[in-house]
């Protein structure tokens, strides 16, 4: 599939419809990594539709090679923790090597089982997973918290209506 980029305000690509300004903090993107198209898709929607820009990938491969193209824009790393070939877990370790300043997202399907140690500067969220649930882990490790967050949350939650995004899990 290839990487696709998701931009605010001056240039729209791959997600036809969107307008707004960026949050205060959405100069920096999200580095969206999900191997399942569906997941993807709506995680895109549903940030992109709150204000940020988003280069989502389908493995660690395309991740690495988006963050190559996109280095010192990308503040957060949101990624499956379980991928085809190179683990979620891998390539934000690579990442954050390249970048410490890098905040990471974990998500899985499997987190109790996994019982995941995590650093400061890392949360997992549990899939599935609503909205409004995405956006406060997003804006709490981006430091945006308080009444941006609850305008975005409100707003996200206004057009998805309490999405669910579903993993494998009925």
């Amino acid at each position: 599939m290839g990487t696709q980029t998701v931009e605010i305000g001056n240039q729209v690509t791959g997600w036809p419809g969107f307008a707004g300004e960026a949050p205060a903090n959405g100069r920096r993107k999200i580095l969206l990594v999900e191997d399942e198209d569906f997941v993807r898709r709506v995680a895109c929607q549903i940030l992109s539709d709150a204000g940020y820009r988003v280069v989502a990938a389908t493995n660690a491969r395309e991740a690495l090679l988006a963050y190559e193209q996109h280095h010192g824009d990308v503040g957060l790393l949101m990624t499956d923790v379980v991928l085809p070939g190179e683990s979620g877990r891998m390539l934000a370790r690579k990442i954050c090597q390249i970048d410490p300043s890098t905040k990471v997202l974990l998500m899985t399907g499997y987190a109790e089982q996994m019982g995941l140690e995590l650093a400061p500067h890392e949360d997992l969220l549990a899939k599935p997973f609503a909205s409004a649930e995405l956006l406060r882990r997003v804006a709490r490790l981006l430091g945006r918290e308080g009444n941006a967050v609850e305008a975005e949350t409100a707003g996200a939650e206004d057009r998805k209506s309490q999405i669910r995004l579903v993993c494998g899990i009925a």
